[in-house]
C-alpha cells in the first residue's frame, strides 16, 4: 500500500524528528503493508504551532469561505472512494462491500452535512440588549480509533474546520493509511497551510504529546473509556475542554409486541458488522422470558450467515483478537450457553474470532458487563417490562441502544434508557442526529449541529 514517510504539516509533507517508523498490518494475512512514521513530541509540537500560527487567518475567514473548502473536501473525498476502501480493507480488514458503502460513503456525507451547516448556521444572536457570538475555541487535538478509521477523522476534524478551528489529527498506530489519504484530500481541497495538520505514530507517545500541549485549545478523543480517562487527566490539568467518545454496551431490546424475526435478524446483524468492532453496537439482546427460546434459535440460525472471511473480516490486530477470544472463554467459564461460535480460530491465517452467540447470560456475567469489541452477543430473559428496564440501564455504560415493538410502546420505553441515542424499530442511522454518550460513554456530541457546537465559545457583548 501507499505510505507516506512523513508528516503532513504547516500545509507541506515534512520529514519527521526520528527514524523510528510503526508497521502497518493487513489482520486478514498478518503481513507487514507499509511502514508511517513514529511521531515524537517534538513532531507533535511543530503541528500544534502550525496550527496556532493558521488559526486568526482561518477564524476569521468568512463561513460562506470555510463552507466552500468543507465542499471540496468532500468531493476530494468522493473522488479518491475506490482508493480509501481498499485502504481500510487492506489496513482494518473490512469486507469490500462494507468498505465501500460505510468506510468511504459515510465520511463523504457527513463532510458534506458541515459544508452546508457552514454556510447555514447563525454564529451569533440577540439576546436582549446583548449579542452573543459563537466563536472557534481554538487549536484541536483530534485522536482518532482504528475502527472507522475515516469516519472518526471527518467527524472530528469537519466541524472543527465549519467553527473556525484548526486541526491537528493523530490517528489509531493500526491504521494510519487512510488518515494520508484524508491529508492528500486536504491538500487538494486548497485548506490553507496549518489548518490541518498531521502526525501518525504511537498513543502513548504522540497522543499523550499532543493532549497535554499547552497550545491545544481541545481535545477530542475516540476510544476505550480507560484511555479516555486518561484523556481527561491530562486535559484536564491545563482546564482544556475535552470530547470524549468512549466505550458502550447497548441493549438491544425486544418487548413483547415485536417482530421477534425481525429483531433478531437485524440485532444479529447490527453486532456482526464491522467485526463486532463498534461501540455502539447491541451486544446484549433482552428477550422475554415465554419467547427467549424461539430468540434463540432465530439468532443461531441469523449468525449461521457471517462467515469469517467473507461476510465478517478479521479483528484489527493479534492483541484484539486475543481479548475476544478471552472474553468468550469467560462466557462458557461463568456458565452461559454457547449457541454458536466459540473461542477456537475460525481460520488459520488472519486474526479472525467466530461470531458467537450466548444464551443464558445473566446481567452479573463478564460478558454482560464489560465491552468486548468483537462479533459476540448475550441474549438475556427479562420477566416483565420493569425488569427490562432494569437490566437495560444496569450498566456504567450508556451510548446507544435499540427497542422493538409497537411504536407507542416503544417509544416510552427508549425515553427511560439512559442512553444517548436509541433506534425505535430497525430506524435508520442519521448523520445529522447527535451521537454521544451518557455515564461512562463520554462527553459531549458528534455529528450534526450538537457536533458543530463542541467547537465552538460563546462569548457576549452588551450595548
Amino acid at each position: 500500500m501507499k505510505a507516506h514517510d512523513a508528516m503532513y504539516i504547516g500545509g507541506e509533507w515534512r520529514p519527521a524528528s526520528s527514524t523510528e517508523t510503526v508497521p502497518v498490518i493487513n489482520p486478514a494475512d498478518e503481513q507487514v503493508i507499509a511502514h508511517v512514521p513514529a511521531g515524537t513530541a517534538e513532531d507533535v509540537d511543530a503541528a500544534v504551532r502550525a496550527a496556532r500560527a493558521a488559526l486568526p487567518g482561518w477564524a476569521s475567514t468568512p463561513p460562506a469561505e470555510r463552507a466552500a473548502r468543507i465542499a471540496a473536501l468532500r468531493d476530494a473525498l468522493a473522488a479518491r472512494a475506490e482508493e480509501i476502501a481498499a485502504t481500510v480493507t487492506a489496513e482494518l480488514g473490512a469486507p469490500p462491500q462494507l468498505a465501500a458503502t460505510v468506510h468511504a460513503g459515510l465520511p463523504v456525507v457527513v463532510a458534506g452535512s458541515y459544508a452546508e451547516l457552514a454556510a447555514t448556521h447563525s454564529f451569533e444572536e440577540k439576546v436582549g440588549n446583548s449579542t452573543v457570538y459563537a466563536e472557534p475555541v481554538g487549536v484541536v487535538a483530534a485522536i482518532t480509533p482504528w475502527n472507522y478509521p475515516l469516519h472518526q477523522i471527518v467527524a472530528k476534524v469537519a466541524p472543527a474546520l465549519a467553527a473556525g478551528c484548526t486541526t491537528v489529527l493523530k490517528p489509531a498506530e493500526d491504521t494510519p493509511l487512510t488518515a494520508q489519504l484524508f491529508a492528500e484530500a486536504v491538500h487538494e481541497a486548497g485548506l490553507p497551510a496549518g489548518v490541518f495538520n498531521l502526525v501518525t505514530g504511537l498513543g502513548p507517545v504522540a497522543g499523550q504529546a499532543l493532549a497535554e500541549h499547552p497550545d491545544v485549545d481541545l481535545v477530542s478523543f475516540t476510544g476505550s473509556t480507560a484511555v479516555g480517562r486518561r484523556i481527561g487527566a491530562l486535559a484536564g490539568g491545563a482546564v482544556k475542554r475535552v470530547a470524549l467518545e468512549l466505550g458502550g454496551k447497548s441493549a438491544n431490546v425486544i418487548l413483547p409486541s415485536a417482530d421477534l424475526p425481525k429483531a433478531v435478524a437485524v440485532g444479529i446483524a447490527n453486532v456482526m458488522s464491522n467485526s463486532g468492532q463498534t461501540c455502539s453496537a447491541w451486544t446484549r439482546m433482552l428477550v422475554p422470558a415465554e419467547r427467549y427460546e424461539e430468540a434463540v434459535a432465530l439468532a443461531a440460525e441469523a449468525v449461521a450467515k457471517y462467515v469469517p472471511g467473507e461476510r465478517v473480516g478479521p479483528l484489527v490486530n493479534a492483541r484484539q483478537r486475543d481479548r475476544v477470544r478471552g472474553y468468550i472463554e469467560k462466557g462458557v467459564e461463568e456458565g452461559a450457553r454457547l449457541v454458536a461460535g466459540g473461542p477456537e480460530a475460525p481460520r488459520e491465517t488472519g486474526y479472525y474470532v467466530s461470531p458467537t452467540v450466548f444464551a443464558d447470560v445473566t446481567p452479573d456475567m463478564t460478558i454482560a458487563r464489560e465491552e468486548i469489541f468483537g462479533p459476540v452477543v448475550s441474549i438475556i430473559r427479562y420477566e416483565d417490562e420493569a425488569d427490562a428496564l432494569a437490566i437495560a440501564n444496569g450498566t456504567e455504560y450508556g451510548l446507544a441502544g435499540a427497542v422493538w415493538g409497537e411504536p407507542d410502546e416503544a417509544v416510552a420505553f427508549a425515553r427511560r434508557m439512559e442512553t444517548g441515542q436509541v433506534d425505535i424499530n430497525g430506524g435508520r442511522f442519521n448523520p445529522l442526529a447527535p451521537f454521544g454518550g451518557w455515564k461512562q460513554s463520554g462527553v459531549g456530541r458528534e455529528l450534526g449541529a450538537h457536533g458543530l457546537a463542541e467547537y465552538l465559545q460563546t462569548k457576549s457583548l452588551q450595548f
